[in-house]
């Protein structure tokens, strides 16, 4: 991989895109919320269940995204109230992210797992 070039800046930590990114999705929840969006899982229960992520870091992951405009929240049902979640353009550019991060796992990080 070839990052462009940028100045090293002495005495301060380097502004940096990859950093700004990674404070928006650079955790294991909100990558794997993404993935389910990304194969068209719109419901909480369903996404909870396809994580393994608890009840309430899902809520607050979901809550994040929403506020980042990476998803959006539609209401599905009134009586009980429910809501699904939708990826927005934003949300669906990350997409080639998360395939490059799975072709990455599927070849250097999944055989670690298996061994364990």
């Amino acid at each position: 991989m070839s990052l462009d070039s940028e100045p090293t800046n002495l005495g301060a930590p380097r502004v940096c895109p990859i950093a700004d990114a990674l404070e928006v999705v650079g955790e294991r929840w909100t990558l794997l919320v993404l993935r389910e969006l990304g194969f068209g899982v719109h419901r909480f229960k369903d996404i909870q269940t396809n994580t393994g992520a608890p009840r309430e870091t899902l809520t607050l992951r979901l809550r994040k995204l929403e506020d980042a405009g990476l998803i959006e929240r539609r209401r599905y049902s009134e009586h009980p109230p429910r809501d699904e979640y939708l990826l927005t353009a934003a949300g669906e550019d990350i997409a080639p992210v998360l395939r490059s991060l799975r072709h990455w796992g599927e070849h250097h990080a999944a055989p670690l797992l298996r061994t364990s």
